[in-house]
């Protein structure tokens, strides 16, 4: 199957990790050969609810008996995407009232950016350095690491970069901005945090200007970060929410949102401002609402702040030097990326599912699910441990 994988599938990079996968369930994943393994990414950050969930199953199985795809977005009345628009909405600030799902969230992405090009009139698109959002032309635009898009330009005009936490930067949004687009953590960048209420002055300035904030909350979203989203930890309410990833428990899909006075516009002058065949699925929107309504009665996004302290507790050693992020977003630090690469690599082998960041060569990934038992977070952090240890005694021995 792995010659297969390679010969006839495209790739993302020259050395796939290659797991033959044959099942998965809860916090593990087992190869064809019946190994199994923790899962310390939950498919980087997409199932928040552990795999194979029996409420999400369940759902998709009731609604595969009703009906799938019908007609374009937008266009029917469908109960799984009405009843999750509206539990959402109901769970957000007043203003973020309306919702447009997607397929994804460079989707959701893209369709926030021309949301508010529309509603400004203007053009400038402001992100930051080492942001990620996704790799279509338009979120590849707002894409702040150059290696990753020189061979693709020309991207979309008047985009300009500024640097997280950098409060003089607040200053380059002008009334010549239509938007600025920052994540609430910063992912590919080394889950940062923002500082010294980044992000609400960052609004102010906005609302000086008529700029509008949108939100990235494709990663921290839906629990992860001891909130539902990860805006409400840092004192703002954003213009514009991007949402995807952990929202229906490992399906595909996105979506954006603002308040209504917004998103109507993208109805008329011109209509169908924007479009998408597949938005608002049937079948994963009755996903994304037994995913919804299980993170609600179950308080996993308060839950994830305890576990956090257990990964905090645990993980320490020499060759971690800080652990960044928050709740189940979490980056163990090594002074080098040489080092993460085979702490990554070694835990694979001895069972323990780990994974990179975009953009920090530096980071060990740990977004496991928000299901994750105290015994599976001992369980993965001894396996850590220990290859820390091989690791730290194989540099001791070149030495």
């Amino acid at each position: 199957m792995k010659t297969d994988f390679i010969k006839y599938q495209a790739q993302t990079s020259p050395y796939p990790l290659g797991m033959e996968v044959s099942h998965a369930i809860g916090s593990y994943i087992f190869d064809t050969n019946n190994k199994k393994y923790l899962d310390f990414v939950a498919g980087v950050s997409a199932c928040s609810l552990g795999h194979q969930h029996p409420k999400v199953n369940q759902a998709i199985k009731d609604q595969l008996d009703k009906y799938s795809h019908v007609m374009v977005y937008g266009e029917y009345s469908q109960s799984p995407a009405v009843q999750y628009c509206k539990l959402l909405v109901e769970n957000l600030p007043p203003t973020l009232n309306k919702v447009y799902l997607v397929n994804s969230g460079t989707e959701a992405c893209e369709g926030a950016l021309k949301l508010v090009r529309r509603v400004t009139g203007r053009s400038q698109l402001i992100s930051c350095h080492n942001a990620y959002h996704g790799n279509t032309m338009g979120s590849m635009s707002v894409m702040g690491f150059e290696e990753r898009k020189q061979v693709f330009r020309p991207l979309i005009p008047d985009v300009d970069f500024i640097t997280f936490n950098n409060e003089e930067d607040i200053q380059k949004i002008t009334t010549k901005t239509a938007g600025i687009i920052l994540e609430s953590i910063q992912g590919g960048a080394g889950f940062i945090q923002p500082e010294n209420d980044f992000l609400a002055k960052v609004k102010k300035r906005c609302e000086e200007v008529g700029a509008l904030l949108i939100v990235d909350e494709i990663q921290p979203g839906f629990g992860r970060t001891g909130k539902l989203f990860g805006f409400e930890n840092y004192n703002v309410v954003p213009d514009v929410v991007i949402i995807g990833k952990g929202m229906a428990g490992g399906m595909p899909v996105g979506g954006f949102i603002a308040d209504e006075k917004y998103m109507d516009l993208l109805s008329h002058d011109p209509k169908l401002g924007h479009i998408t065949t597949f938005g608002g699925h049937p079948v994963i929107a009755a996903a994304c609402l037994a995913t919804l309504q299980e993170i609600l009665e179950k308080d996993y996004a308060n839950q994830s702040l305890e576990k956090e302290k257990i990964f905090r507790e645990l993980i320490v050693h020499p060759l971690i030097t800080e652990i960044r992020g928050r709740g189940l977003m979490l980056a163990a630090m090594t002074e080098k990326p040489e080092i993460t690469d085979q702490v990554i690599l070694r835990c694979q082998e001895k069972g323990l599912i780990l994974f990179w960041l975009l953009f920090e060569g530096k980071a060990i990934r740990i977004t496991p699910p928000l299901t994750i038992s105290e015994e599976e977070i001992k369980e993965g952090c001894k396996i850590l441990l220990e290859v820390l240890d091989e690791v730290l005694n194989s540099l001791k021995f070149k030495v």
